[in-house]
Parts: structure tokens; C-alpha cells; sequence
């Protein structure tokens, strides 16, 4: 006979009769039946941890945050650009392009974004960067070949630079010597 779960009263019944109605109370306490394991029917009642605290952050804490944020970070952001403005921006630039493809959905993109505005402000006048929304700009992304998100392509001269693509989010470090690596003179003896 497989074991079940008894009902057992846990308090006496008290029945108290009124000249029209008749209420009555018990309490019920689930138990396990005497054949049953200890680890197979749990006590509903346990008493040796307290209840866990849950701690919420972000949209849980506070509803107000909920909505999606975009992936700029401050004023002095990369700009955005459409297919429409790459070639005047990115071809025809005196200066080397970094160019960010990047999606508002994408986690990493979110991560890298405030690394790539640093990398804008950092390297002024050295270098141009800007942004290209994945999702606006489809000719591009087949053009290019992107096949993950983000993906970082340098441009020099109106041709993207040889090993200089990247996907995935990074360090500022990591954004420090790529382009530093990339930016240097190189002398051919």
C-alpha cells in the first residue's frame, strides 16, 4: 500500500447551535502517515530557518524603471548614423573610423556602450567614432558581414583595416589596446 498523507485534527471541534444556525470550527494539520519518509512529505509548518528576504533591484524596486533605456550614455555620446550618412562620415573621412554596430535589445552592446564613449572623448581628433543601429540599417549589416553584436570595425581611408574587427563587449582596457595597436604609425624598413 503506497503511503499517504493523513489529515489528523489539530484542535477539538466546537460546534455551538443558535436557534437558526449552527457554525463550526476545526482547525486541519496535514501530516504524513507513519510509513511515509521524513524528506518525502515535508511538514507544512517548519520552524527551524525563517522565511528568506528577497532583495529586488532595478524595475522590481522601483516600477518607474521598467521601460527600456537606450544605448547612448551622455552628452558627449558617439554619434548615430544611417546608411544614408556612412559614406560621408566613414568613406570619406580624413580621420580613422571606429565604427560600433549595435542593437537596443543587445545586453553586450548595453555593457560596451559607455566604454565606446570613453574611447570618443579619449581619442579626439585622433579618431571619429560612431554608431550603427543593427535593426535600422539591414544594407550595412549584410555589407559588412555582421554577424554578431556588438562589432567594433576600424576604417582607415575609406577602407576597413585588416584584423581590426571585433565582437562582443570589452573592457576598457581590453578598447585601449585595440586601438592603440591599431592608431600606431607603422614604419616598414
Amino acid at each position: 500500500m503506497a503511503s499517504s498523507p493523513l489529515i489528523t485534527p489539530a484542535a477539538t471541534t466546537t460546534t455551538t447551535s443558535s436557534s437558526s444556525s449552527s457554525s463550526s470550527s476545526s482547525s486541519l494539520r496535514l501530516s504524513p502517515s507513519p510509513s511515509a519518509t521524513p524528506h518525502r512529505f515535508p511538514s507544512i509548518h517548519r520552524t527551524s530557518a525563517p522565511p528568506r528576504r528577497i532583495r529586488l533591484r532595478g524595475a522590481l524596486r522601483n516600477p518607474s524603471h521598467a521601460q527600456r533605456l537606450p544605448v547612448r550614455c551622455a552628452a558627449a555620446a558617439a554619434a548615430t548614423i544611417g546608411e544614408g550618412e556612412f559614406a560621408a562620415a566613414v568613406l570619406e573621412s580624413e580621420l580613422p573610423v571606429l565604427v560600433e554596430f549595435v542593437a537596443e535589445w543587445c545586453g553586450p552592446c548595453r555593457l560596451i556602450s559607455p566604454v565606446v564613449d570613453w574611447a570618443s572623448q579619449e581619442y579626439k581628433g585622433k579618431l571619429k567614432v560612431v554608431k550603427i543601429d543593427h535593426d535600422a540599417n539591414p544594407q550595412l549589416i549584410e555589407e559588412y558581414k555582421v554577424y554578431g553584436l556588438p562589432t567594433l570595425i576600424l576604417f582607415k581611408n575609406g577602407k576597413e583595416v585588416p584584423e581590426s574587427r571585433r565582437e562582443g563587449a570589452m573592457t576598457k582596457v581590453k578598447l585601449k589596446e585595440y586601438l592603440d595597436d591599431l592608431l600606431e604609425p607603422t614604419t616598414v624598413a
